[in-house]
C-alpha cells in the first residue's frame, strides 16, 4: 500500500476534499499507484492527514463514481486498471488566455422558484441600453462571439471540456443543432448511428426523419453495452455518459477509455449528450469525454434548458476541429433561430457570475427535494415502489410492484400532480411485460408540498 500523502493548500478555494480527489487520481494515471492496490481505510487516510472522516469519504465517493476506485465487502477501496490514463493528456488549452472581445420545454424541467428574474431582467436591461447598435443586426449563424466565449470558458471549468470559441455552434435547441449536424455528417459520409436503448428520444428522431440508420444498443450498469456496438457495424455513436438517460447511470473511465478505442479503431465519431451534468446531487459533476479525447472523435453537446428557463432555449455543440471545414460550407445556409438579445444576455450572465450561482441554488434546492421525495417514498410505499436512481437530473426512476398497466399508473400520479412517463417511451425495442418502470419528475412541486403528493400517490396507485 503506497502512502497518500497530498500537499494541501488549506487556504485555497479548492475544497480539501477535492486537493485529495485529484491527487489520487493523477497517482493512478500516472502509474505511482498501481492497478488492483488496496487504498488506505477512510479512518486511516483521515487520521494520517488530520482531516474529518467525511472530508475523506467524499473524495472517495467521486473517484468510485468515476470508476478510478473499486469496493470490497468488508475489505477496503481498491484501484481500478485504468491503462489509458498513462497516455497522458495531448494538449494543454487555456480558455482564458484566448481573445474575449465579444462578436418550449415542458415544465417538469424547471422550478421557477429557483430562477433569478432581477439578475436576469438586469442582464437584459444592459444589452438594450449599452449595445443598442448589437441588436440592429442579425444573430450570427453560428452563434454570438460573446456567447460563445463564456461557453468556452464554462465547458473548461465546470466539464473539463477543452476547445475554442470557434468549435462552438450556437441553436435554439436540439432540434436545430441536430439538423445542422445531420447536414455535417452527411457530408463525411456518416449514414448510420447507434443510440443507447432506452435514451433520449428527440435526437433519435431527427436523425431517423432525415434517413439516417437507427441501430439500438443496450446499456449495462456502467454505461453502453460495448459488445453490441461493436457489432451494430455503426461508425457514430450518441451517448450520455456523464449521466444516462433516463436508467442515471455514470459511465466510469474505463470504459470511457474503452469508447474512445472503439472510435479510434472504426475511424467513428461519439456524439456526446452532457444533458443534465451539472445537476448531480452527490459528489462532483463528473468531467467530459471530450476532455479525455486524444484524436479529435467527440462532438459536445450542451444545452441550458433545464438549469435557466424552459423559454430560453439555447443549446450548443462543441465540434472537433477537424470537422469545422464541413460547418463552414453549410453554416451560411441556416440563419440563427436563437434570440441575439437573450444570447447577449446569457453571455452578461454567465460573465458576472450570476450562472454558476443558479447552478448552486439548484443543487442545494434539488438535493433537498429529492432525498425528501425518496424518504417519503421509502416510508409511504416499502415493498411496492423501489428507487432504481435518483443521484442526478429531474427524475427519480422508479419500478413498481403494481399489475396496474404502466399507463395507468402514470396516469394515476398526475392525479396527485405529479409527472410520471413510462420508461417504454424512450426505448427502441419493446421490453417484454414486467414490473411497471416509470420517470418521476419532481422539480416543479413546491418542497412543502412532496409528502403530501407521495401520501395521496400511495392511496391511488395502491387501491
Amino acid at each position: 500500500m503506497n502512502t497518500i500523502t497530498p500537499n494541501l493548500d488549506y487556504v485555497s478555494s479548492i475544497p480539501l476534499y477535492v486537493q485529495i480527489y485529484e491527487y489520487i487520481k493523477n497517482e493512478i494515471l500516472s502509474g505511482r499507484i498501481i492497478p488492483h492496490e488496496k487504498l488506505p481505510s477512510i479512518r486511516e487516510l483521515s487520521g494520517i492527514l488530520s482531516l474529518s472522516k467525511t472530508t475523506v469519504a467524499s473524495s472517495y465517493d467521486q473517484l468510485l463514481v468515476e470508476g478510478y476506485i473499486y469496493s470490497r465487502p468488508q475489505s477496503g477501496y481498491y484501484t481500478n486498471n485504468i491503462s489509458k490514463g498513462l497516455i497522458g493528456p495531448s494538449k494543454h488549452f487555456n480558455p482564458y488566455l484566448e481573445d474575449t472581445q465579444p462578436e418550449s420545454l415542458q415544465d417538469r424541467f424547471t422550478d421557477v422558484s429557483s430562477f433569478d428574474f432581477i439578475k436576469w431582467k438586469k442582464c437584459l436591461n444592459r444589452v438594450l441600453n449599452d449595445h443598442m447598435h448589437s441588436v440592429l443586426s442579425e444573430a450570427s449563424p453560428q452563434g454570438e462571439r460573446a456567447l460563445r466565449n463564456e461557453i468556452s470558458k464554462y465547458v473548461y471549468q465546470s466539464r473539463g471540456a477543452m476547445c475554442t470559441p470557434e468549435q462552438i455552434v450556437i441553436g435554439a435547441g436540439t432540434q436545430q443543432i441536430m439538423s445542422i449536424l445531420g447536414v455535417i455528417l452527411e457530408s463525411i459520409r456518416i449514414h448510420h448511428v447507434a443510440f443507447e436503448d432506452p435514451g433520449y428520444y428527440p435526437p433519435r428522431k431527427i436523425f431517423s426523419d432525415r434517413g439516417f440508420s437507427i441501430s439500438p444498443v443496450s446499456i449495462d450498469k456502467d454505461g453502453i453495452n460495448m459488445k453490441e456496438l461493436r457489432n451494430s457495424m455503426c461508425s457514430m455513436v450518441y451517448v450520455s455518459p456523464s449521466h444516462q438517460f433516463p436508467l442515471g447511470s455514470v459511465m466510469p473511465i474505463a470504459k470511457r477509455y474503452e469508447l474512445l478505442d472503439w472510435a479510434y479503431e472504426v475511424n467513428g465519431i461519439i456524439i456526446e449528450d452532457d444533458y443534465d451534468s451539472e445537476l448531480r446531487y452527490y459528489g462532483r459533476p463528473v468531467p467530459s469525454l471530450q476532455g479525455l479525447d486524444q484524436k479529435e472523435k467527440v462532438i459536445y453537446l450542451g444545452s441550458f434548458s433545464t438549469t435557466l428557463l424552459p423559454s430560453i432555449k439555447i443549446s450548443y455543440i462543441i465540434l472537433p476541429p477537424s470537422m469545422l471545414n464541413y460547418y463552414e460550407k453549410v453554416m451560411n445556409n441556416y440563419s440563427q433561430t436563437c434570440s441575439k438579445i437573450e444570447q447577449l444576455a446569457l453571455a452578461l450572465y454567465m460573465k458576472e457570475g450570476f450562472y454558476q450561482k443558479q447552478i448552486k441554488k439548484l443543487r442545494k434546492l434539488y438535493t433537498n427535494k429529492v432525498q425528501l421525495l425518496v424518504d417519503c417514498i421509502q416510508k409511504e410505499m416499502p415493498g411496492f415502489v423501489k428507487v432504481l436512481s435518483h443521484t442526478s437530473g429531474l427524475h427519480v426512476l422508479l419500478e413498481i410492484n403494481s399489475q396496474k398497466p404502466v399507463d395507468q399508473l402514470c396516469d394515476e400520479a398526475a392525479m396527485s400532480k405529479l409527472d410520471a412517463v413510462p420508461i417504454e417511451k424512450y426505448m427502441i425495442r419493446k421490453r417484454e411485460k414486467t414490473t411497471p418502470v416509470i420517470l418521476l419528475y419532481y422539480t416543479q412541486i413546491p418542497l412543502a408540498h412532496i409528502p403530501l403528493a407521495i401520501h395521496h400517490l400511495k392511496e391511488i396507485w395502491q387501491k
